[in-house]
């Protein structure tokens, strides 16, 4: 992703003042803006150092979301800008409110269990997903029965079960399944490159330049 973010950013004019790598640990250069897309055990550290230095940080690192209310309150106090999002595809986001409204329609039909099932490359972490977990939230808030996300066999009835697969060179594919004895209703987004997300971060990046606070793709998008 931080290369696909790089070619998109130079294509459209921008400069690149410095780059984190792993097992990088250099001075962060000073920037308009900084784009963060490393690993679970490196996200807490990197958008810390950015609102210290009062660098604007657009986040697209998943993993970390147990430590999100320490990291926003910190952003608070020292006045400064953080973007989160678990995906910044517009597919994707488009995909986050059909979702909710399909939940909202079937909250008035306890007959169908809803699951949801996310494929990735192997060389993702993180399993589930951030967007799979963006998704059963969306469920939650519209769908009363359904109280908690959960992996693995034998789950509550309040619980929605996310199911994980590692496959190569799978760029992220999300169903959202509503199942009965009757029918199954499924609503699917499958990606097939990465420059979707990329393009999405990097006009995040531009946009954000001006902004304060905490903020994500419904500010952004204005859903």
């Amino acid at each position: 992703m931080g290369h696909a973010i790089e070619t998109i950013a130079l294509s459209r004019g921008h400069e690149i003042v410095g780059r984190i790598d792993v097992g990088d640990r250099p001075p962060f250069p000073k920037a308009d803006v900084a784009v963060e897309f490393s690993q679970p055990e490196a996200a807490v550290k990197n958008i810390l150092q950015c609102i210290a230095q009062k660098i604007p940080v657009v986040c697209g690192t998943t993993g970390w979301l147990d430590k999100k209310e320490e990291v926003e309150k910190e952003c608070a106090r020292n006045n400064g800008t953080l973007f989160y999002s678990s995906n910044y595809s517009l597919g994707v986001n488009l995909f986050f409110r059909l979702n909710e409204y399909l939940a909202v329609l079937m909250d008035r039909y306890p007959e169908y269990n809803v699951a949801i099932d996310e494929t990735h490359h192997t060389q993702k972490k993180d399993a589930p997903s951030g967007t799979a977990i963006t998704l059963a939230q969306g469920v939650m808030k519209n769908l009363k029965r359904k109280k908690k996300w959960a992996t693995g066999k034998d789950l509550p009835q309040d619980a929605i079960s996310i199911h994980s697969f590692r496959i190569d060179p799978a760029p992220g594919t999300h169903v959202v399944k509503y199942q009965s004895a009757i029918d199954d209703i499924e609503i699917r987004h499958t990606a097939h490159t990465r420059e979707g997300f990329a393009l999405g971060a990097v006009l995040v990046a531009e946009w954000i330049r001006d902004k304060k606070g905490i903020l994500g793709m419904n500010d952004f998008l204005q859903f």
